[in-house]
């Protein structure tokens, strides 16, 4: 097929650091290449791909710290997207829905992945407006506020079955590996560090909109002499931080739509201690790849068993279900569903 996969401007395609949305489009984008198809990705002009790189911008938004002139850019590679429509066979949206309006209206088929939250209320009646526009969710979790929503399937996020590999040896520190924000609640992973009195290490970003948080509870929290904060990574030093840890902490706080990092920490075979919510149930098996708790309680019992998780078994449970190959495979599924669909009715109207 001729596939169009366009990114969010905000981080390169991959991200240099952090940044989940780019880099699922990254391994989406790359996978479909290498099975065969035409691709072209609309991206930021810093991005790395094996498919035809049309830039939306010379450099992605976050490379010019605190950078405000996000919408006119765009604005600026929709209008790109709808020069070069005739030459796919399929347009998929990774962008929120500022496209929405026009995907009404020209005459290409178009799919999108919504990759944030649903449960702000402003977004109700934007997606019953344009209810007729096919969407995927990232896990059932995420389509659980709009549940009426013209959902085609729901694809869990992959990765490469080469990005990591298996640590087969406990680690010797928790791990939190994520941003510094209060829906991802870094002062209760300190805490629980802190109560099993085991080291933790903290490797996160700041965003400008969390330094509030950052100042007030975060920093704070991170004086105390179990906690070493390293600072935001990138993949190259993702191995390293998360198949060395005994167990990954993921204390969130909002409804996660999906959660990579753990299927990140899932492929080193170290197992993830997460909180109930969101999609978390739905990405984690319960003993085999860590577990699922409520609250600091549970979560302490579960970091004094986290031993006995068997981390090949963990690793297995990534490759059966967080591999590319499948993310691909079932988007291209979805692909040729809607096409199939605008190819009948073209013949209808005839």
């Amino acid at each position: 097929m001729r596939i169009a996969q366009v990114a969010p401007l905000a981080e390169s395609v991959p991200p240099k650091y952090y940044g989940g949305t780019e880099r699922v489009v990254s391994y989406l984008t790359e996978e479909l290449v290498r099975q065969g198809h035409q691709v072209t990705l609309f991206a930021s002009g810093d991005s790395v791909t094996a498919a035809r790189l049309v830039p939306g911008r010379p450099h992605a938004a976050r490379s010019r710290e605190h950078s405000q002139d996000g919408m006119p850019y765009e604005v600026l590679m929709l209008e790109q997207v709808c020069r070069h429509a005739d030459e796919f066979d399929m347009v998929h949206f990774h962008t929120d829905f500022a496209h929405f309006p026009l995907m009404r209206r020209l005459p290409f088929a178009s799919l999108t992945t919504p990759h944030g939250r649903l449960d702000i209320p402003a977004l109700a009646p934007l997606y019953r407006e344009f209810s007729d526009l096919p969407v995927v969710s990232v896990s059932n979790a995420q389509r659980e506020p709009l549940p009426w929503a013209n959902w085609l399937a729901t694809i869990h996020h992959a990765l490469p079955p080469d990005c990591y590999s298996l640590r087969e040896d406990d680690g010797s520190y928790l791990a939190f590996l994520g941003r510094l924000s209060p829906e991802k609640r870094v002062d209760e992973a300190i805490e629980i560090a802190k109560r099993a009195d085991i080291p933790i290490r903290i490797a996160a970003k700041v965003d400008p909109a969390d330094e509030e948080y950052y100042e007030a509870v975060a920093r704070p929290a991170m004086r105390h002499p179990l906690v070493e904060f390293v600072g935001e990574i990138g993949d190259h030093e993702k191995q390293e931080f998360l198949g060395g840890a005994l167990a990954m902490l993921f204390t969130i706080d909002w409804p996660e739509p999906f959660g990579l990092v753990m299927i990140e920490a899932m492929a080193c075979g170290t197992p993830t201690i997460a909180y109930r919510r969101g999609a978390v149930p739905e990405v984690m098996e319960e003993g085999r790849t860590g577990f699922v708790v409520d609250g600091l309680d549970e979560a302490i019992i579960a970091v004094n068993a986290v031993g006995g998780v068997d981390r090949p078994a963990c690793r297995d449970v990534f490759e059966r279900r967080f591999t590319v190959e499948r993310m691909a495979r079932e988007y291209v599924r979805v692909y040729e569903r809607i096409a199939d669909r605008r190819s009948t009715m073209k013949v209808a109207a005839r």
